[in-house]
């Protein structure tokens, strides 16, 4: 087995095949973040970084069209080199993907875009006044009054793909792009890191074809996760999982359904983790608090591949 000596530094953006580009437009907006057109697509972005984080395609039905990651300046000749001693096959940018960087495709077909490009900085967060036990920091100031804010995520995180075998996609971004392993529910989950920084930015949940599972965005607090929930079902979107902490990345999470059948993520509080972390494999729900996870959470919508 050839092993990757150089390791993408993290996850840019993802591509969403849609049918309907308004409604992506309105989906995306009410969630709390800034949709453009540029040319025949939608960016995405969230407020204060220049960083694209997902692109609109427009189709006759929803797809994940792409997924791309960030690479260091200067290393995509060694990569190119390193995917071909391992037959992957380059391919040309799919149609309303964005051009430049190493284009192939994983074991269950889905487009890959590997670019060298800088992750951008997320807006940073401005701390506020806590009172816990012991430690009460916040006096003669009412925390309601400033806690009813709708959310503006942040950055994207992480987001979550069905494959057809877990383990078989593991090994593929091992070898392809360095990424590692963080934890697993062993047969059913599998997390990914690009090294320090977030405990997963990547990951796969088994079903038997692939599609979209989740995108995750940060937010400040605990209060923009409620608020967040509490805005998107006063817009309508009102099938969602949470409040909870999940088990694998201890993050606090509130998610929705998007209107194809996909689930949309707020985070917080996400586990940070250094060179020295260990991936180890688990027999754990997905979360140590939350209501009952949906009967449809953990299924598949997209259409099988041809």
């Amino acid at each position: 087995m050839k092993e990757c000596t150089m390791r993408v530094s993290g996850l840019l953006h993802y591509g969403l095949q849609l049918p309907d580009l308004a409604q992506g437009k309105d989906f995306y907006t009410d969630f709390g973040l800034t949709v453009d057109e540029h040319g025949n697509r939608l960016v995405v972005r969230c407020d204060g970084r220049d960083q694209d984080q997902t692109l609109l395609v427009e189709g006759h039905d929803k797809r994940l069209h792409h997924v791309a990651f960030a690479a260091p300046d200067g290393s995509l000749p060694e990569l190119q080199r390193h995917l071909e001693s391992l037959g992957i096959a380059l391919q040309d940018a799919p149609t309303g993907g964005p051009e430049g960087g190493l284009w192939f495709h994983d074991p269950d077909g889905n487009a890959v875009n590997v670019r060298e490009q800088e992750l951008a900085s997320p807006r940073p967060a401005q701390p506020f006044k806590q009172n816990v036990a012991g430690d009460y920091q916040r006096v003669d100031k009412a925390r309601w009054l400033t806690a009813n804010t709708a959310p503006r995520p942040r950055r994207l995180g992480h987001m979550l793909i069905f494959s057809s075998n877990v383990n078989r996609s593991q090994d593929f971004y091992e070898r392809t792009l360095g990424l590692r392993l963080s934890d697993r529910i062993t047969g059913k989950a599998v997390f990914m890191n690009s090294g320090p920084g977030d405990h997963h930015v990547f990951g796969f949940i088994q079903s038997s074809h692939p599609g979209l599972h989740h995108s995750s965005w940060e937010v400040n607090n605990l209060d923009e996760l409620a608020m967040g929930a509490q805005v998107m079902a006063d817009k309508g979107h009102t099938v969602g999982w949470g409040l909870g902490r999940h088990t694998l990345g201890s993050n606090l999470f509130h998610y929705m359904r998007d209107p194809w059948g996909s689930w949309i993520e707020y985070f917080s509080d996400i586990d940070q983790i250094s060179e020295d972390w260990k991936g180890q494999d688990w027999d754990v729900p997905p979360a140590v608090w939350c209501p009952l996870m949906p009967d449809e959470f953990l299924q598949n919508f997209e259409p099988k591949p041809e």
